[in-house]
């Protein structure tokens, strides 16, 4: 029976997705779950994805992207997006930690001023960074979530960001940061998964 290790030495950056194939919207959904489920900064989350199937929409992000095929043959192509709204992703989060519950808000009002004082102050590359980071985390648990699937996925760097904030009609508070790809490889890897050995890769202390 696979694991989740074996689905993980299974699982490859597929560059050319099977058209004739789709993933089933259960199974997509578990995608999705896994991303809004994975762990992020301080809880907040600051990041949107949005969820493109549209082949019209998908042939002008193909242009933006380098003509690169995997945009245009997954049947589902994430954009990661940071958020830099602080105000209106903490103003979320309390929203969400006190479920309506008045008392409860009020309980987390110094949290939320000591989120606020600790964002506000940063710079703008500095927030855009801090939410990569938690964008780029929930991105690796879409991945891991595929691999466990059985179902291909490929992430992507390679586009004009400004070109795709500008497709996408982004707001001025949201940038885009990476691509996932989701679907069914059409071929098998040509060559072994390379890694390097955990001697080079970890240190004990």
């Amino acid at each position: 029976m696979p694991t989740f290790l074996s689905q993980l030495n299974w699982r490859f950056a597929t560059k050319r997705f099977d058209v004739a194939k789709s993933v089933t919207e259960e199974n997509f959904n578990k995608i999705l779950e896994a991303i809004r489920l994975a762990p992020s900064s301080l809880g907040l989350q600051p990041f949107h994805v949005y969820v493109v199937k549209d082949a019209e929409f998908k042939q002008r992000l193909y242009l933006a992207s380098k003509n690169q095929a995997q945009v245009l043959e997954a049947p589902y192509l994430l954009i990661f997006c940071a958020r830099l709204d602080v105000n209106q992703m903490i103003e979320d989060y309390i929203e969400a930690a006190s479920n309506g519950d008045s008392a409860i808000r009020a309980s987390l009002e110094p949290l939320k001023q000591a989120r606020l004082q600790s964002l506000q102050s940063r710079p703008a590359a500095d927030l855009l960074s801090w939410a990569g980071h938690s964008a780029y985390i929930a991105l690796g648990f879409g991945l891991a979530a595929c691999a466990e699937l059985g179902i291909d996925s490929c992430p992507m760097e390679g586009f004009d960001r400004s070109k795709v904030d500008e497709i996408l009609n982004l707001p001025p508070h949201q940038k885009s940061l990476a691509y996932l790809a989701v679907g069914y490889r059409s071929h098998e890897p040509t060559k072994p998964k390379a890694r390097l050995a955990k001697n080079d890769l970890f240190s004990f202390i």
